[in-house]
């Protein structure tokens, strides 16, 4: 399980063997929310928030965080993507003590 992330309490990481979409799941507490990072002809278009299985999903403040994270990374999310599952190299998480806006 690879982790990317930790920012304000959310722990942002893929599973391993994961599926494409691209993809990062993020964790607060037993709150788990994953966010699909949605591309078309090599640009961002959309990220989307989903429900991850058997897990309440992350909400208020928190799930607001996650999202300006992703928004503010996904480019790095990305490239850590291709890092992990095309060219196997390990990844170290960034630890962010202050908030994005």
């Amino acid at each position: 399980m690879p982790k990317l992330y930790e920012y304000l309490g959310i722990t942002v990481f893929f599973f391993a063997g994961e599926h494409l979409p691209v993809h990062v799941h993020g964790r607060h507490g037993s709150s788990e929310t994953k966010a699909e990072i949605i591309t078309a002809n090599g640009k961002i278009v959309e990220i989307r928030l989903c429900r991850v299985i058997n897990r309440r999903p992350l909400s208020g403040n928190v799930r607001k965080h996650f999202l300006e994270l992703v928004n503010a990374k996904s480019q790095d999310i990305l490239k850590k993507w291709s890092d992990v599952f095309v060219l196997n190299k390990v990844v170290h998480p960034e630890i962010i003590t202050r908030r994005i806006k």
